[in-house]
């Protein structure tokens, strides 16, 4: 997927443009300099077009200082991954020897770079902006990120500028292989290389009680029980204030990368710390990106009361995370072995429910039982009314449902339709989309 990333000194506006594309509030938004340390990320769809879209934290290169230091690191892993990067500038406090120093820096990379005077409300500040002329750029965009003037325009031209995203529809290797992807996700150290070492079969990776010993992600083609597989290996994914090394954030971004290419993410969990908050974001990555997901918990070897680990850690998975009780998990030890020869079978569930295709004629019938026995709520003094269903996709199995009020479903009546689909077959592991579209003359039944 293209990448754009949004760069600049601090308070320029780069946060409030990332939140008028993404449509969220995912990046802080103050006038505080320097309230964006981490990197922001967000797919973004714009003019049939998808990207991934990266707000970065203001940039000072000579500014001496060890959180400025390691701000200025992250913004450096985003210009080298993107694609295309917007260099907002301020209009307001008008041209800074911080700009002309960005200017320079991003003069070296041969990616495009568009130009952008942002807070361009008024005439006085359109003519305060052409001062940015001296940078030397050919063409400068005039916006107001808080007005939303020009912004889409900006975006229009962004769009063109992207290369297109590798299509990878099918899970073939160079040889032509059907094979299905598996990217082993988790936090540093929880036995990820140590895993794909058991799994193959051999000593194919670096294994090291180093947190951070795999930089990158490593592909290893290979079969199992006849059938054609390929590991993904990633660098652990951290949370965000203990990324601390130049290395380990670039390894972070090329972890959250590889689960666009992969078709099944195995969660590795360390079992002596239990389910965190860390391994629910790995998860919700993943889920995001329509990916099918095995919970592993490593290290069992060293849980000395196995009931009560169950009891304790189990029992607040199901109490806490409910809605993602269709996720299968796995107790094992990649230096024992023990649990290893059960991974496959699930692996194997999960991967055709992520390719599972459901007949148009009892999906409907199904829809509409459940629709009549659970009737939606009354909207605009009119009942909401679903009049057909099909599955548009797969990997993940993408349902489109045309009604009267799409945007009227609530997100209770949805899960209960998304419930209904899932116990209609085996959807192990695999998240399930619903789209609401409003029936036209052309779409649906007549």
């Amino acid at each position: 997927m293209p990448l754009v990333a949004i760069v600049g000194r601090p308070n320029t506006g780069k946060s409030t443009l990332f939140n008028r594309l993404a449509g969220s509030k995912k990046a802080l938004v103050d006038g505080i300099p320097g309230v964006t340390r981490d990197l922001h990320y967000a797919r973004v769809n714009f003019c049939d077009r998808n990207f991934d879209l990266v707000d970065t934290g203001g940039m000072a290169l000579n500014v001496e200082d060890e959180l400025i230091e390691r701000v200025v690191e992250a913004v450096h892993f985003a210009i080298e991954e993107a694609d295309c990067i917007i260099f907002m500038l301020d209009a307001r406090s008008g041209l800074t020897p911080d700009d002309r120093d960005i200017a320079e820096l991003l003069r070296k990379t041969k990616k495009k770079v568009f130009y952008v005077a942002n807070k361009v409300e008024s005439p006085k500040q359109e003519q305060a902006a052409m001062e940015f002329y001296s940078l030397g750029m050919e063409e400068l965009e005039l916006i107001s990120a808080r007005e939303k003037t020009g912004v889409w325009d900006l975006f229009e031209k962004v769009v063109d500028a992207l290369p297109e995203a590798e299509e990878d529809e099918k899970p073939l290797d160079e040889s032509g292989v059907m094979r299905t992807r598996i990217a082993v996700v988790g936090k540093p150290n929880v036995g990820k290389s140590s895993l794909i070492n058991k799994l193959v079969g051999a000593e194919r990776l670096i294994v090291s009680d180093l947190p951070g010993t795999t930089r990158d992600a490593i592909d290893i083609p290979f079969e199992y029980g006849g059938k054609p597989y390929m590991l993904i290996d990633t660098a652990g994914i951290r949370r965000k204030a203990r990324v601390k090394y130049r290395l380990e954030k670039f390894s972070v971004i090329k972890a959250l990368k590889s689960l666009d290419r992969c078709h099944v993410a195995l969660a590795l969990v360390d079992a002596t710390e239990g389910f965190d908050d860390q391994t629910l974001r790995v998860t919700t990555y993943a889920i995001e990106r329509g990916r099918a997901v095995i919970w592993l918990f490593n290290k069992i070897d060293l849980i000395e009361d196995i009931t009560a680990w169950r009891k304790l850690v189990l029992d607040r998975i199901d109490f806490r995370l409910r809605h993602l009780n269709y996720i299968p998990s796995l107790e094992i030890s990649a230096k024992t072995g023990k649990g290893i020869g059960r991974i496959f079978p699930v692996v194997e569930r999960v991967s055709t429910a992520h390719n599972l295709r459901l007949d148009t004629g009892p999906l409907n019938r199904l829809i509409e039982a459940a629709t009549t026995t659970h009737t939606a709520p009354i909207v605009k003094n009119r009942q909401l009314k679903f009049y057909y269903t099909v599955q548009t996709s797969v990997r993940p199995p993408t349902f489109v449902i045309f009604t009267n009020y799409p945007d009227a479903v609530h997100f209770s009546y949805e899960r209960f339709l998304t419930r209904t689909i899932r116990e209609s077959a085996d959807f192990t592991g695999v998240p399930i989309r619903l789209l609401f579209k409003k029936r036209t003359q052309t779409s649906g039944r007549d």
